[in-house]
């Protein structure tokens, strides 16, 4: 079983940062890559970024590019979501994610809010 634990959300001002972090259980966590995704009130859930297992690949959505960087420690089994420049269209729950044997494992999820 795969727990994944969000945090680092919170409330900021448009231009501000925030880190988002994923801890995950087991000790698997270096062989999967893995996402950040969001999910905005009356929207979809949308891919942010991907990152491959040992970090050599990543990829972004196109709105977050040169604003976001994906990242992760494998050992300490933690995925990082560092977010820059933060504007009106980014709040939302973000939840990472890890696809396993074609299931996907979510966490509970971090609520991130811009506003002056």
């Amino acid at each position: 079983q795969v727990q994944l634990v969000e945090s680092g959300g919170g409330l900021v001002q448009p231009g501000g940062s925030l880190r988002l972090s994923c801890a995950a259980s087991g000790s698997t966590f270096s062989r999967y890559s893995m996402s950040w995704y969001r999910q905005a009130p009356g929207k979809e859930r949308e891919l942010v970024a991907a990152i491959t297992s040992i970090g050599g690949v990543t990829n972004y959505a196109d709105s977050m590019k040169g604003r976001f960087t994906i990242s992760r420690d494998n050992a300490k089994y933690t995925m990082y979501l560092q977010m820059n420049n933060l504007k009106p269209d980014d709040p939302a729950v973000y939840y990472c994610n890890v696809v396993i044997s074609s299931r996907h494992y979510w966490g509970q999820g971090t609520q991130v809010a811009v506003s002056s």
